[in-house]
């Protein structure tokens, strides 16, 4: 962590703990939105002193809600000043990052707290921008923020490239169960079962021969052909024959006009997608290589290239944390339980699920291929089990 972020995560901590019983801060809740946001000004004791300004996500309007600040922090004798907002998209990076940039202090408040909060406040249920800037600028005064994490510009951009991998395997997995449940199944049930074992045969009988009935016109040999342009194994061809020879007793229904085209916009598709998401993963490892920690973290059991691009994205800079039990939330695996009425002293904790969820995926399946080949973590993980099975004994 440099000097100016180790500063600026000193002062966070300091706010935290003082900010409630402060007199000289000037709180400034803010609404983000796309194109306008909205800006309440008050103090920590729940004084109002701007109910409502209202400026564009533009640098204009970022000036003016610094001339408003200041004006209004002289005005009341508040000399610090502190920016609060709820994380929108992406929409409040921008503003985040130019107040940064200014020297500004700058913290987030959760989704989830400020529901909760907009209830507490009036007794209602009813969500307004300017009660929401109110909100914000509330949650603050009772010191419930977060830190605004400003990363290096590596580590926006490891996070960038694996936003961009989750969507790209999201449309995959779209292109994958049409083609299956659409095409495959509509057309030609029976190579369900072997359509993921032959691959990209497979997908080359989805796009040249459905429905089964054309299979079935075709010779052998013919069809071996069209599907594919290398030498394949015994296997594999061997699976071929089978497909070829159930088409004639297929229950597949006939083909209709518009199925050519529609299988190959789909299994071409797919192809480009699989390409695109190999081009990624090519950059993530790439970048990944330019963090020094990045080695040292391949080395654990059970982290391999995707797991430790996922863990160093989503912890980014150890530095912040001050123990591991914060990981842990963050990731949703800390522990939770409900301990109230008589059945209190038997509840049996269990995992939030709160937090990142692909911090906490990777951290599972890191964990599963640990405890099943490394003899270090099965003993571990072995201990593990036998004192959480202890205890549930010693509840009952």
């Amino acid at each position: 962590m440099d000097e100016v972020n180790r500063n600026r995560l000193e002062e966070f901590r300091q706010l935290r703990k003082e900010v409630r019983h402060s007199g000289e801060h000037l709180i400034v809740g803010i609404d983000i939105a796309k194109d306008r946001h909205h800006a309440f000004f008050g103090t920590t004791t729940g004084k109002t002193l701007l109910r409502r300004l209202v400026f564009s996500n533009d640098h204009e309007g970022f000036r003016r809600l610094l001339d408003h600040a200041e004006a209004l922090g002289t005005q009341h004798g508040l000399n610090k000043v502190v920016y609060g907002m709820e994380p929108t998209a992406n929409y409040h990076k921008p503003l985040g990052e130019y107040l940064i940039s200014l020297g500004r202090t700058v913290v987030l408040v959760s989704g989830v707290t400020v529901k909760r909060n907009r209830e507490s406040l009036d007794g209602r249920w009813d969500k307004h921008d300017v009660k929401d800037s109110a909100n914000v600028a509330n949650l603050i005064s009772q010191g419930k923020c977060l830190y605004y994490e400003y990363p290096s510009a590596e580590l926006r951009g490891l996070r960038g490239l694996l936003s961009l991998k989750r969507r790209l395997k999201k449309q995959e997995q779209g292109y994958r169960v049409r083609i299956r449940n659409h095409l495959i199944a509509q057309y030609y049930p029976e190579m369900d079962r072997d359509y993921e074992q032959l691959g990209a045969e497979g997908l080359s009988v989805v796009r040249w021969c459905l429905p089964a009935s054309e299979i079935a016109q075709l010779d052998m040999e013919p069809f071996i052909e069209r599907v594919t342009s290398r030498r394949i194994r015994r296997e594999k061809r061997r699976r071929l024959e089978a497909v070829w020879e159930k088409a004639r007793e297929s229950i597949g229904c006939d083909g209709v006009p518009g199925l050519e085209h529609e299988a190959k916009v789909m299994v071409e598709g797919l192809r480009q997608i699989r390409e695109m998401i190999k081009e990624t993963e090519d950059k993530i490892q790439d970048l990944c290589k330019q963090f020094p920690e990045y080695r040292y973290v391949l080395t654990i059991p059970g982290f391999g290239p995707d797991v430790s691009s996922k863990v160093l994205g989503a912890i980014g800079d150890p530095d912040r944390f001050q123990n591991g039990k914060q990981v842990l939330k963050m990731g949703g695996l800390d522990l939770s339980a409900d301990r109230s009425g008589k059945d209190s002293d038997r509840a049996i904790p269990e995992i939030s699920k709160r937090g990142k969820a692909d911090l906490r995926y990777a951290l599972y399946q890191a964990a599963l291929v640990a405890t099943t080949s490394n003899k270090g973590f099965m003993r571990y993980y072995t201990r593990k089990l036998q004192k959480a099975g202890s205890k549930r004994k010693a509840s009952r």
